[in-house]
């Protein structure tokens, strides 16, 4: 059984970018625009994919109310204090945009053999 990834995005290229690393590892994806809809996927997700740069969404907000352990956010580089509040309000792990799309492959492929995924 293939486990339950949610991606909170916007970014149409990151969303595709997603989907195609989700199918080749297996995982079953479920996307969220809203807070609303990434609260409610949340509980049956065993690893969150977050935008940190979401527009649409207070991310610090919902960061606060989502299993943060379970949360990779990813953001450009040069975004230092907005990564640095992602992990002050307990995402279980920052990544900078290039870094997380260069590993997306292999840490979904981590997750579907048993990691956690988040790396923490």
């Amino acid at each position: 059984m293939s486990k339950q990834l949610l991606a909170i995005v916007e970014d149409l290229f990151f969303a595709v970018k997603i989907e195609g690393a989700a199918k080749g590892a297996g995982v079953a994806l479920q996307f969220a625009k809203t807070e609303a809809s990434a609260l409610a996927a949340a509980p049956t997700a065993e690893l969150i994919l977050l935008d940190l740069n979401c527009k649409g969404i207070d991310v610090l907000d919902l960061l606060a109310r989502l299993p943060g352990d379970k949360v990779i956010g990813f953001v450009s580089h040069v975004q230092t204090e907005l990564r640095q509040a992602a992990a002050a309000a307990g995402c279980g792990r920052v990544m900078a945009r290039s870094a997380f799309s260069d590993q997306l492959p292999a840490i979904l492929q981590s997750f579907q053999n048993g990691s956690s995924g988040t790396g923490v």
